[in-house]
């Protein structure tokens, strides 16, 4: 039996089971990248890792597609931006305190990521005027930004592909190429080393295996994902923090 057949890339009207398993795919690639910070000699895990911000991009694209162009004041956007502020808030701590990159933790990207979607979704004063700001402290807060600027700029890049199938699908595989690039893994991968060239290839196709995805009907069923991933993000860094405390 077929589990799944290509359907026309549109707005999501209800929940998806191919958005679910967008967003499972997200979390498990997050939770095998985060494990290099117990294992440091696992580092080999942040090539599949590469897969985790472009697939959480792609989701939020997703949602802002479902939305009513032209209605950004809606109990389900503030509820949405409300969450993510929120959970980035309290994330920041149990992110600071594993990691060592320096960065903010990637809900505060991501949180920026879907302020300028909606500027580019519903295309009004005040959704522009936000977006614009979104995008100026983007660029502002390049460097302790997870991923940067470009990074920021994903989820609009992957609402236009939705929008517009066809050779713009690349605009978002372009942009998490470059979000990746902030590091001297660009001149490894010049060389030819396998780990930079392999990690470079998974960011660029990870928006793409996500825009092919959202494009699936499966007939299987996907457990969803719902507030409680906000939960998973700090929860799975706290866990982590234990883990490496034990080990």
């Amino acid at each position: 039996m077929k589990t799944a057949h290509t359907t026309p890339l549109s707005p999501l009207k209800s929940r998806s089971n191919s958005l679910d398993l967008i967003k499972w795919l997200a979390i498990l690639t997050m939770v095998i990248d985060h494990l290099r910070l117990v294992w440091p000699e696992m580092s080999n895990l942040f090539i599949p890792g590469r897969l985790s911000f472009p697939l959480f991009c792609v989701a939020i694209a997703a949602n802002v597609a479902r939305s009513k162009q032209g209605e950004l004041l809606t109990a389900t956007n503030g509820r949405y931006l409300a969450l993510m502020l929120f959970f980035a808030a309290i994330s920041e701590a149990p992110y600071r305190y594993i990691s060592t990159s320096g960065s903010f933790n990637v809900l505060v990207t991501l949180a920026l990521g879907l302020v300028i979607a909606w500027g580019w979704q519903h295309r009004t004063l005040l959704s522009s005027a936000t977006a614009l700001m979104a995008a100026a402290v983007a660029y502002v807060l390049d460097d302790p930004l997870m991923y940067g600027f470009y990074g920021a700029l994903v989820p609009t890049a992957v609402l236009v592909a939705i929008k517009t199938p066809g050779v713009l699908w690349f605009l978002p595989a372009v942009l998490c190429l470059l979000s990746n690039t902030r590091s001297s893994i660009v001149t490894r991968a010049l060389d030819l080393e396998a780990y930079s060239v392999l990690a470079l290839s998974s960011a660029f196709a990870a928006p793409l295996i996500g825009l092919w995805l959202l494009r699936q009907t499966f007939t299987f069923k996907v457990w969803p994902v719902g507030q409680w991933g906000y939960w998973f993000y700090p929860g799975h860094l706290a866990a982590l923090q234990a883990l490496r405390f034990f080990v």
